[in-house]
């Protein structure tokens, strides 16, 4: 095999594969990227077995065929060239040469054949959604993903479609819970699907990085596909059920508060530098008009601050794990209000974006 191609169009697609490549070596033949010639185009391809990607590129093929090297160690030579052209030839035992100007690299390779089949769906299944909505969906909730790894229902988001075209987005990991509801249906799933964490968080990459306007989904038995502008992605999903989230929505907190996201963000940012690094905790106290939050450390210090809030209802003191809200307010814009839905300082507390329900949070108290 012998190709030809701008660096700057090689190095692109190099870079889409970096995030999928396994680096643990179970599988030595994980940690290369694949590099092929298919209908006068050129391909590069990683995989983890979970999670695959493929992009295509323009450039010339002088011979066709197939290649592994190392996914890193090419990316990091290609990055590093300075000329606008690279040439790559696969030689004797596997060996790849990497030729761009004066610059001369020879890697070792593996046998192609040894690399895993890439993940196929047809492309009649396809389902169009805009991916500016579908990147927000997952900006607003991957950060409650559940890490325990005994939770594997947990590991990722749920994704299902709860109207004619509304489709929700869903996380919890046990303490915190994420929902995001937009009109981007209908997607064909007949019912929830659960997407995990990596290929989620490699499908925002991916959505962040382009300018297309449009991506397309796929869904089989137990994988969804992804066509977004020259690259395919191939998300092997989660097996198990997602919890019925509705329960742990509560519907009867009747204790309301508003307040900016800008003056709840930037409070609990200073007040939290003296909680205690483990548990993060602090203490929100409502009064009429008024919220003051406070952190206690017996090795650090405590601190306090009070903010302007619309609150009428009755006194109430709760703790939070200030980290769980600095992640969703995190999420928000500056100019947003919060509502806060309190019950009391043992049931969690609902929190939504300038009274829109489609954008919903639950986070549970903490005893402090």
């Amino acid at each position: 095999m012998e190709i030809k191609a701008r660096r700057e169009d090689f190095l692109s697609a190099l870079s889409r594969t970096q995030g999928t490549v396994e680096r643990r070596n179970t599988m030595p033949i994980l940690a290369n990227v694949l590099i092929e010639t298919h209908a006068n185009r050129i391909r590069v391809t990683a995989t983890d077995l979970e999670l695959g990607v493929r992009a295509s590129l323009n450039g010339e093929i002088v011979t066709s065929g197939r290649v592994t090297v190392d996914a890193r160690k090419l990316y990091e030579i290609v990055r590093e060239l300075s000329e606008e052209m690279i040439e790559l030839k696969r030689l004797e035992n596997d060996r790849v040469e990497i030729l761009s100007g004066k610059s001369v690299f020879k890697m070792v390779g593996l046998d192609a054949q040894e690399f895993p089949v890439f993940a196929e769906s047809s492309e009649g299944e396809r389902k169009d959604c805009p991916a500016p909505v579908l990147k927000e969906m997952i900006d607003k909730t991957i950060f409650s993903i559940s890490t325990d790894e005994t939770r594997s229902n947990l590991n990722g988001a749920l994704l299902h479609e709860s109207g004619e075209a509304a489709v929700r987005m869903v996380t919890t990991d046990g303490h915190r819970l994420s929902l995001v509801q937009r009109d981007i249906g209908p997607l064909g799933l007949t019912k929830g699907v659960i997407i995990p964490r990596k290929g989620l968080g490699e499908l925002r990459r991916l959505l962040e990085d382009s300018g297309e306007e449009t991506v397309s989904l796929g869904l089989s038995e137990n994988m969804v596909f992804v066509w977004y502008g020259d690259v395919e992605m191939s998300i092997r999903l989660i097996d198990g059920e997602f919890p019925d989230y509705d329960k742990v929505i509560p519907n009867d907190n009747t204790r309301e508060a508003g307040v900016a996201q800008r003056h709840l963000f930037r409070a609990l940012r200073r007040v939290s530098l003296l909680s205690s690094d483990r548990y993060r905790g602090v203490r929100v106290e409502l009064t009429h008009g008024s919220m003051a939050i406070s952190a206690n450390n017996p090795d650090l210090g405590e601190a306090a601050e009070e903010l302007e809030v619309e609150y009428q209802g009755a006194g109430l003191s709760i703790g939070y794990n200030a980290q769980y809200l600095l992640d969703i307010l995190g999420v928000l814009e500056q100019e947003d209000k919060v509502g806060l839905a309190l019950k009391d300082d043992q049931s969690p507390t609902v929190l939504t974006r300038n009274g829109d329900d489609s954008l919903l949070y639950v986070v549970m108290p903490m005893r402090i």
